[in-house]
């Protein structure tokens, strides 16, 4: 068995770039952050605030790690890191393990986040990298490929790379029964950051992983990879792994999870 990291991000406002490209050398962070949202709204016509990628700061990033031996979910680095440090340890990861790396819209958010990140703070990541030069192999196979199986980015597969036709995670998770999003949303997190609360953060980055990673079990099982047996024991090895943590997030999306599970 290849290993499977499932990975997603968390982000806030970029507020040091944002001072810097809008020349504002006084005002709250959070008037920062609301100017450059104010930009964005501009430059869009009002169609959206979402800031783009390289404006975007990573205050977390959650994986599932599937081995042939064990299987884990966590956070990378700890409460202190700052974000050099926690992305280093994203790309270290693929560095030393070359893993399968799985996404929900990956592809068209958190990868290019990371690219920026990883510039602005010089983070080497050779491997990620790969594209044939070194390893022949990584030609017709690498993380950067849209089709390539290193990174599948299931909202873009399930979508057939049909924009129009993406879904949320949230909503393909309730529709096959699993927790979904689990104490925040995605929305909440710059007001979460501002009061300085990470340890909800992450928390809520790894039950996104979680859901993620069983949303591909299912896929691997409809693209015949994965048969029932195998599909079982992948969620029984899972739920002994978070029924063993004691942490109550995952506790209470083992609890959601079995209870979802009723309905199938």
């Amino acid at each position: 068995m290849n290993t499977i990291m499932v990975y997603d991000i968390e982000t806030v406002p970029d507020v040091l770039q944002g001072r810097r490209l809008l020349k504002l050398e006084t005002g709250s962070d959070l008037e920062v952050a609301e100017a450059l949202v104010e930009r964005r709204l501009t430059q869009t016509q009002g169609a959206s605030s979402f800031l783009p990628h390289h404006l975007q700061q990573i205050v977390a990033i959650s994986v599932v790690v599937a081995t042939a031996d064990w299987v884990k979910v966590w956070s990378l680095g700890d409460l202190d890191s700052d974000e050099s440090e926690v992305i280093t340890r994203f790309f270290e990861g693929i560095q030393r393990y070359t893993p399968n790396l799985v996404s929900w819209n990956g592809t068209g958010f958190d990868l290019p986040v990371l690219h920026y990140r990883s510039l602005l703070h010089g983070v080497m990541a050779s491997r990620y990298w790969e594209t044939g030069e070194q390893d022949v192999g990584f030609k017709w196979n690498n993380y950067l490929g849209r089709y390539h199986h290193r990174h599948t980015d299931l909202m873009e597969v399930l979508a057939g790379y049909q924009s129009r036709a993406y879904a949320p995670m949230d909503e393909i998770a309730l529709m096959l029964n699993l927790p979904g999003k689990m104490g925040m949303h995605g929305s909440e997190v710059w007001e979460k950051y501002q009061a300085r609360d990470l340890q909800n953060i992450r928390n809520y980055c790894e039950t996104d992983v979680l859901n993620t990673y069983l949303i591909y079990l299912r896929f691997q099982y409809i693209r015949g990879f994965m048969d029932e047996n195998r599909i079982k024991y992948e969620k029984e090895r899972l739920k002994i792994y978070l029924l063993s943590t004691e942490k109550p997030h995952l506790l209470a999306f083992l609890k959601e999870w079995e209870a979802g599970e009723l309905y199938e």
